[in-house]
């Protein structure tokens, strides 16, 4: 099985993806975030998944499959948008309005959807070369949708959004080859926009695929996961987990941290991840699942079929991390979401079902 679009890999042959080595960075806990030691080995924690004591999982409903992108609105309703791995037109976006319901198909007709965001009322849907605005929801349908960010053709694939504490909407776009050098400012790179799509601006660049984005809670620090290249052989880096910042630039495809000149000046990871992981969504939480998860971001691995854990202290102007499994037993996990009261819905890519990780 190849990942999906918004997370395959652009080489010529493709070929099973490899799980290597979680590769460990310095760790900074704070006084609430465990060692990783302490949840090192997982258990059986329901629904088929293995995760660390203290939290349980359920299956919250069977949903389409493909699932790519999850947003909830402020009836705690979860919107659930689906990419398949090749572009047909026949993606979604379904609507579940509760825990046990089954998913309504809400809209049709769409291209490769991998970004969702809830405002105001507003359903924001990142699909191939666009931004659409979905608003007047009645229950059934949409009273009106508006094209409000119209990208180059070819730019690479529209990923993840999240809303800024400035009132900006990011999203991360993929530059559109494995290693090549892309002709547009927006391919590559974290580009930003007033919720009308007015403003459009490259906030970081020279990024292989910035696929999930989630902001630091009561923070303007925004974290990004990263797909990397695939064409280095035994110099693949692993994908990534990276605080993004305005004017940054990542290096691509130049620079994979390998060091030398060709890395001067270039931004680094934040923690490092299993390589050919093909990450993906990502959620931050602050002890709503317990002082043994801690703070930490969690990173869904489609081709890993995990779920990771990424220890998140600050440290200065950035943040010390360790990487150690979170959930596994998943065929291909991708979107990730955190609901209001604090537990946590993942969803498989290939199964269609969606779990609700909570404290015990």
């Amino acid at each position: 099985m190849r990942p999906p679009v918004g997370t395959r890999r652009s080489r010529a042959t493709r070929v099973l993806l490899l799980i290597v080595a979680v590769a460990l960075l310095a760790v900074g806990c704070g006084a609430d975030t465990p060692t990783p030691a302490s949840i090192d080995t997982l258990v059986d924690i329901g629904a088929g998944l293995q995760g660390p004591t203290g939290v349980k999982a359920t299956v919250y409903t069977q949903g389409p499959e493909k699932q790519a992108a999850y947003a909830v609105d402020d009836k705690g309703q979860l919107w659930i948008a689906t990419a398949d791995y090749t572009d047909s037109g026949s993606d979604a976006v379904y609507l579940v309005t509760q825990s046990g319901a089954a998913p309504t198909r809400v809209i049709s007709g769409l291209h490769t959807a991998l970004g969702l965001l809830w405002r105001d009322g507003t359903l924001y849907v990142s699909s191939k070369e666009r931004v659409d605005a979905y608003s007047g929801f009645d229950g059934t349908t949409f009273a009106s949708t508006t094209e409000i960010v119209a990208l180059p053709v070819g730019v690479g694939e529209n990923n993840g959004l999240a809303l800024g504490p400035d009132g900006r909407i990011r999203l991360g776009i993929s530059a559109p080859c494995d290693h090549c050098t892309p002709t547009s400012p927006y391919s590559g790179a974290v580009v930003s926009f007033l919720p009308d799509g007015r403003d459009l601006r490259v906030d970081a660049s020279a990024i292989r695929a910035p696929i999930g984005l989630a902001y630091y809670p009561g923070s303007a620090d925004l974290f990004a996961t990263m797909n990397q290249r695939d064409d280095l052989g035994d110099a693949t880096p692993g994908d990534a987990l990276g605080l993004v910042q305005t004017g940054q630039r990542w290096g691509f495809p130049d620079c994979y941290g390998q060091g030398g000149d060709v890395c001067a000046g270039v931004a680094t990871a934040t923690a490092t991840l299993d390589a050919h992981a093909a990450v993906g969504g990502v959620a931050i939480v602050t002890g709503q699942l317990g002082p043994r998860v801690g703070t930490a971001a969690l990173v869904a691995e489609w081709s890993a079929g995990k779920v990771q854990r990424v220890t998140l202290a600050i440290d200065g102007a950035s943040y010390a991390a360790t990487v150690t499994p979170f959930l596994t037993g998943f065929t291909n996990p991708l979107p990730i979401i955190q609901r209001a009261d604090g537990t946590l819905l993942v969803g498989d890519w290939s199964t269609g079902t969606i779990y609700q990780i909570a404290q015990t």
